[in-house]
Order: structure tokens, then C-alpha cells, then sequence
């Protein structure tokens, strides 16, 4: 029997008749059902992506702006005033309040807006469904009410950016009091409250998407799609959901509370405040509490950022090294490591703040405990590519620059995880090159990266590679000219946030670095034009995608290049493999898609797989020839479809959703 002879069927998700799949495909009535309020995964992911990138040109804009003031503070600004407005003095000088609220929205927008919704939104909607086997989401309304929420969300931030008394100031952490007080400073005022309202409904978007992530994960996979037959990146966008549920409600509650501080006169962040000379009647608050609220969310947040990029990571380096990713189960207990313990060392990010240093090194320890799981994960990846194959197609350099500055970005993590160094350098421009290094550019990597990898899918159409070398290339090579040589003025003393360095002899001699920086974030952001051109082009003009450009073995490359809302027209494919089976020895080609049984390559089969083959059963109502795969407990059809209206398909659907 080869594998072209072969149709497996999902009966249990064929409760659809073929007429119901057919409707499927042709559900949506107009262009704003099909579009617009999509209950289509596929359209929401896509609905994501555009509106991800849409926020990554604007907090890359903003960054640019206040890297033109921190490389050249004496520059004459006015050609920005039709844009920035009062906010550029008739000095052309940047206003120094508004140079923190650049900040404070390029923060919030590159972390949350970004390599959450962006990268989270985009490849967990687009992915899941197709690469377990299920026509959609577990609920494609509460799928669409996510994505709007989200894009309230973003519609409430960007209208805060046109206020007379502008954005929100006091960085992304928004720390009270500044934060709390109103009246403290003009990025405290109504820009502040936008942000709160604006970060509510985000995080409504987030915990429906991942309860909706989590729910079609446990209960819509295909017949045979066990577990440990799951992509690594579905296991990284499931952990990713588990991580948001739990911590997302806490900064709900902070931004609650803080509300109540600014509105209401509590005083859970308040206390002794005087402004002017004059004492303000908050008494008992404490802004610690704050911070232990919010990095509850936060040290979180750099996961649910950074775990669905290593998903991404771990599928591109195993197709694109053409071998198995080396330590599949060592993965996944790298990720479910870093679920449980990125709750547990959120305090390393006050070790200056007076918390009780006995407190302090047990936080200590367990920061420097997380790099474990996360130096598996790098060895797992060099190890899959040692000795491969490998194809240096732009998804792969950007995979590979992934875990290039992971782990440079990483190792400055465990300096900073000691508390004694730690005091040292918080707040300076070492935390700065930290972070970007290890959580932003990394994150953006792994975004980059899917988006190559998973275009013609997307769009049925293939990204120009040649303008994805250029972009890589220019984008790898950037990053490491920006931030490298943060470390070192983070050495010397640099603070962040920080308008200007003029005024300080003692900085005096790194003037010239923070030129170089700035001129290198300049080059960075204009190889990001090249990626834009090559995206929007080649959605409509770029070469046709075929069916499987990649060879490569999860289920979504069986879908049609151009699925409809159901993904796949008649019956699911069933799973009989591994995702990973990639240059198996005696296979005629080097890739072996989950879906192709046992009994179809037996010159490949290891004698464990050997031994799954048999107990064929005969349907005697039916005629119906069954298979019975690893890890499939209900029989799996080999012929091409049941008959419709059958009683012996009724009652297969019947059987195998008691099965499952």
C-alpha cells in the first residue's frame, strides 16, 4: 500500500457532513462578514499580523525620534514640528516631558501591541488550528471578539497620542506616583488614564485568545494527534496561553487599582505625598505594591513573548536543517520549566527597591535557576543544526539570529540576576541592552522568521528572497551595532530615560558611542522598509506559492494553498507520527508528514513502528478497512471517504467521539 493510496479520515471531526464542509468554505456572505467580523482563524491571524505591523512602524518611529535626540541633543529638531507639533520648541528642541512619554509609548507598543498580539495573535490563531487537525478555533465569535477588543485597545492608545497634554509618561512600568497623581507632570493626566482604559481592554483581548487557545488545543485535535505528537510550536503557544491567563488578571488589577488612586482618592499606591509644599490626603499606600503587581504580569510578559518565537524557532531549525530537533521531550520540559518558574522570580526586578536581601537572594537564585531550561533550549537548537543540511532560506538566518542573540543577550541575564551586580547597574543602559537583546530583538526574530516561513500559506503567494537576505543581514548585523555598545555606557554609568548626557563630564567621552548607537538604530530601521515592501508586494504580485514549499512534515502543509473557512475540504487528515521525522534512514525522501502511516513506509520504519502495523479490522456492515496507528485508539479509515448518510458512518462518528 503506498501513501498515495492512502486517505485517512478525523470522524470526529466529521460530524460535518461533506454539504456542512462545503458550506463552510462558502460561509461568509459579503466582505465585511469575510473580512472584517471574520470568524475564520486564518483571517483573524491575518487581521493580527497587519495591524501588528501597522504598530511596529509607529513604535519604531518613536524610538527613532528619541534616538535623533539622545545621539545629537544639540541637533535643531523644527523639521519634525508638522508632525510633533508644541511639542518642538521654536529652539527646535524636543520637549524633555514628551521625550519620556516617547519612551513610556514605545515601551508599551514594541511589548504589548507587538511581540504579544503581533507575534501571540498572529501564528497562535493561524497556526493551531491547522497544525493539530481541527477546522477552527473552539469558538470562532469569541476568536473575533479577541481581536476587536485588541484593536479598541489600539485605537484608545493612539488617539492618547494626540492629546494637548500628550501620551503617558513615566515609562512602560508606569510606576507610582508619577503614574497615581495627575497633576504630577503632563503625561500624567488624561494621556495616563487612556493608557489604563486602553491596557483593560488589551488584556480582555488577551485572556479571551487564550482561553480560546488552551480550550481548542485540549479538545479539538485530530484522531491520533496525541500530545507527544504535538508541534513544538503548539506546545509553545499552549504554555504561552497558561502563562497569560494566570498573570494577565494581575495587572488587571494593578491598573485597577491605580485607577481607583487617580479617580476615587484611595490610597493603595499613596502615601505622605506633598507637591508644592502642600501635603495630599493619601495616607497608608505603598508603590512597591505596584511593582510586585505588575512584575507578576511582567517577568511573565517576557515569556509569553519569548515562547512563541522559540516555538516558531524550533519548527524552521528542524524543517530547514532537514534532521529531527534534536531532544523533543528535553523541549518541552525546558518550556513547561519555564512556565512554572517565570512565576517565581519576579522580585530580581526590585533589588534596590528595600526589598529584605535574605528576600532577595532566594530571587536570586531562582533567576539564575531559569537560565537552565533556557540553556537547553539553546543547546537543543545548536545541536539540531550540527551537521544538517541546512537550507539558509530567510526564515532559517532569521531563526538562526534568534538564537544567536538569545544567547548573547541571555548571559548579560545572569550578571543581572545577581543582586550585588544588579544594584550596580539597574536602571542604566545595560538593562537596556539586556532586554532588547534578549526579549525584543529575539522575540522580533522569531516573528520575522514565522512570517517568512509561513507566508505562502498566509497568501498563498512566496516572499522575494533575495530582499529577505538583505533584510536579514542588515537587521542581524544592526542589531548587534545598537545594542552591544549599550552594555558598555551601561558600565560607565548611563542612566535610562535619561534626555541628555550633555550636562555630565563625567559622560562626556561616550558622546561618540551614543552617536554610533543611534546611527546603527537609523540603519536598522530603514532595512525594515525593505521587509515592508517585500510584504505588501508580494501579497498581491509575489510568485505563487506550491502546495508544500518547505517539505516539510506538520499538517497544515496538507490543507489547500487557498483553504477556506474549514481548512480542509471532506475529511481531516489523521496523525500517525511525530512532527520530526526529517532524513529518516531507508525513506526515499527526507521528509515524512505526520499524516503518511506506518504501513506506507515500511523500508523506513524503526522496529518499534514496525511493530504498530497490523490488526487490520474489517467493518462487516460497512466493508470498511481500518488501520490502527501509535497512540490512536479508535480506528483510523483507510479508504477514501465513508458514505454519506451511512448508518456505518453515523456510527463511527458516534464511536470515535466516545474515544476521544
Amino acid at each position: 500500500m503506498s501513501a498515495a493510496d492512502i486517505h485517512v479520515t478525523e470522524l470526529g471531526h466529521d460530524a460535518h457532513t461533506d454539504h456542512d464542509h462545503d458550506h463552510d468554505h462558502d460561509h461568509h456572505g459579503n466582505f465585511i462578514t469575510k473580512y472584517i467580523f471574520s470568524e475564520d482563524h486564518k483571517v483573524i491571524a491575518k487581521q493580527y499580523l497587519i495591524t501588528g505591523i501597522f504598530w511596529a512602524v509607529l513604535g519604531g518611529s518613536l524610538s527613532m525620534i528619541f534616538r535623533i535626540q539622545l545621539g545629537f541633543p544639540e541637533a535643531n529638531m523644527a523639521w519634525l514640528k508638522p508632525v510633533l507639533g508644541d511639542w518642538i520648541s521654536t529652539s527646535g528642541k524636543l520637549d524633555p516631558e514628551f521625550y519620556l512619554a516617547l519612551v513610556t509609548m514605545h515601551g508599551t507598543i514594541m511589548v504589548f501591541f507587538v511581540l504579544t498580539a503581533g507575534l501571540s495573535g498572529t501564528f497562535s490563531n493561524f497556526l493551531i488550528p491547522l497544525q493539530i487537525g481541527a477546522r477552527d478555533m473552539a469558538s470562532g465569535f469569541i476568536n473575533m471578539l479577541s481581536y476587536w477588543f485588541f484593536f479598541l485597545s489600539g485605537v484608545i492608545m493612539f488617539i492618547s497620542l494626540f492629546l494637548e497634554t500628550g501620551p503617558a509618561g513615566g515609562g512602560w512600568v508606569i510606576y507610582p506616583p508619577l503614574s497615581a497623581l495627575p497633576q504630577a507632570m503632563s503625561g500624567s493626566g488624561l494621556g495616563m488614564t487612556l493608557w489604563l482604559v486602553s491596557m483593560a481592554f488589551f488584556i480582555v483581548s488577551s485572556l479571551l485568545g487564550s482561553i480560546n487557545y488552551i480550550t481548542t488545543v485540549i479538545n479539538l485535535r485530530t484522531r491520533g494527534m496525541s500530545f507527544a505528537k504535538l508541534p513544538l510550536t503548539i506546545w509553545a503557544f499552549f504554555l504561552t496561553a497558561v502563562i497569560g491567563i494566570l498573570s494577565f488578571p494581575v495587572l488587571f488589577a494593578a491598573a485597577l487599582l491605580l485607577i481607583f488612586d487617580r479617580s476615587f482618592g484611595t490610597s493603595f499606591y499613596l502615601s505622605e505625598i506633598y507637591i508644592g509644599g502642600e501635603a495630599l490626603n493619601h495616607v497608608g499606600g505603598s508603590p512597591i505594591l505596584f511593582q510586585h503587581l505588575f512584575w507578576f504580569l511582567g517577568h511573565p510578559e517576557v515569556y509569553i513573548v519569548l515562547l512563541p518565537a522559540l516555538g516558531i524557532t524550533s519548527e524552521i531549525i528542524a524543517t530547514n536543517s532537514r534532521k529531527p530537533i534534536f531532544g523533543y521531550r528535553a523541549m518541552i520540559g525546558s518550556m513547561m520549566a519555564i512556565t512554572v518558574l517565570s512565576f517565581v522570580v519576579w522580585a530580581h526586578h526590585m533589588f534596590v527597591s528595600g526589598l529584605n536581601p535574605f528576600l532577595g537572594s532566594i530571587f536570586m537564585f531562582l533567576t539564575l535557576i531559569i537560565a537552565v531550561p533556557s540553556a537547553v533550549k539553546a543547546f537543543n537548537y545548536i545541536t539540531t543544526l550540527w551537521k544538517g543540511n541546512i537550507i539558509f532560506t530567510p526564515a532559517m538566518l532569521f531563526s538562526i539570529g534568534l538564537v544567536s542573540v538569545f544567547i548573547s543577550g541571555g548571559l548579560t541575564g545572569v550578571a543581572l540576576g545577581n543582586s550585588a551586580i544588579d544594584i550596580q547597574l539597574h536602571d542604566t543602559y545595560f538593562v537596556v541592552a539586556h532586554f532588547h537583546l534578549v526579549m525584543g530583538s529575539a522575540s522580533a526574530f522569531g516573528l520575522l522568521a514565522g512570517v517568512y516561513h509561513w507566508f505562502p500559506k498566509m497568501f498563498g503567494r512566496m516572499l522575494d528572497a533575495k530582499l529577505g537576505y538583505i533584510h536579514f543581514w542588515f537587521t542581524f548585523v544592526g542589531v548587534y551595532l545598537v545594542f552591544f555598545p549599550m552594555h558598555y555606557i551601561g558600565i560607565a554609568g548611563f542612566p535610562r530615560r535619561y534626555y541628555s548626557f550633555t550636562g555630565f563630564d563625567a559622560f562626556s567621552t561616550y558622546l561618540d558611542l551614543n552617536q554610533f548607537i543611534s546611527i546603527a538604530a537609523f540603519m536598522t530601521g530603514a532595512a525594515q522598509l525593505v521587509f515592508l515592501f517585500n510584504f505588501f508586494y508580494s501579497i498581491f504580485r509575489g510568485r505563487r506559492a506550491p502546495q508544500n514549499p518547505w517539505r516539510s512534515n506538520t499538517l497544515e502543509w496538507t490543507a489547500p494553498i487557498h483553504p477556506g473557512h474549514g481548512n480542509w475540504v471532506g475529511e481531516i487528515p489523521s496523525v500517525y507520527r511525530w512532527p520530526y521525522d526529517y532524513s529518516k534512514p531507508g525513506a526515499p525522501e527526507d521528509f515524512i508528514p505526520q499524516h503518511i502511516p506506518f504501513s506506507a513506509t515500511p523500508e523506513s520504519n524503526f522496529p518499534h513502528e514496525q511493530g504498530l502495523i497490523g490488526n487490520d479490522i474489517e467493518d462487516p456492515a460497512t466493508g470498511v478497512v481500518y488501520e490502527r496507528g501509535e497512540g490512536i485508539n479508535a480506528p483510523t479509515v483507510k479508504d477514501h471517504h465513508i458514505p454519506k448518510g451511512s448508518a456505518g458512518a453515523d456510527q463511527n462518528v458516534k464511536n470515535n467521539s466516545d474515544t476521544e
